[in-house]
């Protein structure tokens, strides 16, 4: 079954969610890599970016992008809000740091392209975005016909290797908050916040060596297949050697996190998935996943299910409770299990027994 109509089969449609304050998760435990650059300085102040929220500063910035030498170095943008014309997008160097306060914004004008994206990082070495506010335009997008489902606040592709982005938050994007693909590898995504985007919090496509730590993916909505993180290779490629840690997958329309066919080698960890509209996580068609320490609660379907294909899965030392709320609430008493039982079967459904390995898991 191709992934949107299993995505859409699987969904009963639930209230609306109301979009509350979102802050940065409460602790940051891990500190990401610093990539290899020089020691050049560039402010885009000096390049003519106003930052007054109406002048177009794309021009500015990518002119001090590009003042660089091959050597790298920083590029700073002080806080303000600087509008970006996204049919050119700001376009990354290797060997570069982006820095931005946690009061820059960089905005997507209006417009009406059916993909787009704020940052672009594709073919670079040795890059670091940190810090600051990407704000897409789904509040103002014209519309037209198809999804536009491709307007993302950061693109990595090209082969693109060794990236850092942290510290920021992503939202409002006609597509995802991030995107990963295009054979990307080695990528930290540590301390964001990637909320009511309209497709994805982030994709990970056709990529390997992916680091995901202390964030938060929430309240994605707008269009298919609307989940916090989809782990979901392009076709023909694959996607291996993925870590998510620490992270928060709350209040997405459709599933806290999808993972489809061609992953390998995914680990998610101490992580909380919760209040999302369909399930907590999902599988299909994958291989060697280890789901350990995390809590996952009040989904409105079931917590986590392991459907067809998925080989080789551990999960073990997990929390689940409040799962399934679309059918109401049941009330048990709190007990650890080894195993799988029909009593547990809001929490864990197994569509695939091959390699799945339940361990002791807590239930409340």
């Amino acid at each position: 079954m191709p992934r949107r109509e299993f995505l859409r089969n699987s969904l009963v449609l639930a209230a609306p969610l109301v979009i509350g304050g979102v802050s940065m998760p409460a602790f940051a435990l891990t500190t990401p890599p610093t990539r290899a650059r020089g020691t050049t300085y560039r402010n885009v102040k000096n390049y003519g970016a106003l930052g007054n929220g109406s002048h177009d500063d794309t021009a500015a910035i990518q002119a001090a992008i590009n003042s660089l030498p091959s050597t790298g170095g920083t590029v700073y943008i002080p806080a303000g809000t600087y509008m970006i014309d996204v049919s050119k997008s700001i376009n990354t160097r290797s060997k570069m740091l982006l820095k931005m306060e946690p009061g820059t914004i960089l905005k997507a004008k209006t417009n009406g392209l059916s993909r787009y994206y704020i940052i672009r990082i594709s073919s670079d070495t040795d890059v670091e975005i940190a810090g600051g506010q990407l704000v897409g335009d789904r509040d103002t997008h014209r519309f037209g016909s198809g999804t536009h489902e491709w307007g993302h606040g950061i693109s990595v592709g090209g082969s693109a290797k060794r990236i850092t982005i942290r510290d920021l938050r992503v939202s409002k994007c006609t597509g995802d908050g991030v995107c990963v693909g295009g054979s990307a590898y080695d990528l930290v995504i540590a301390n964001i916040v990637s909320t009511n985007n309209r497709r994805q919090g982030l994709s990970l496509t056709q990529c390997s060596y992916v680091r995901v730590y202390d964030s938060e993916f929430s309240y994605t909505k707008g269009t298919s297949p609307e989940c916090g993180i989809d782990i979901e290779p392009d076709e023909g490629g694959s996607c291996t050697n993925v870590l998510i840690q620490n992270c928060r997958l709350n209040n997405n329309a459709k599933y806290g996190l999808n993972i489809w066919k061609r992953t390998t080698n995914v680990t998610i960890t101490s992580s909380t998935i919760e209040r999302n509209g369909s399930l907590g996580i999902g599988t299909n068609g994958i291989s060697t996943l280890k789901v350990t320490n995390n809590t996952i609660r009040y989904n409105s379907a079931t917590g986590v299910v392991y459907n067809d294909g998925t080989r080789y899965v551990t999960h073990s030392g997990n929390l689940s409770y409040g799962n399934y709320t679309r059918l109401g609430t049941k009330t048990r008493t709190p007990f650890t299990l080894t195993g799988w039982s029909t009593k547990i079967e809001r929490d864990i459904l197994r569509r695939s027994n091959y390699s799945l390995t339940i361990g002791t898991n807590k239930y409340q």
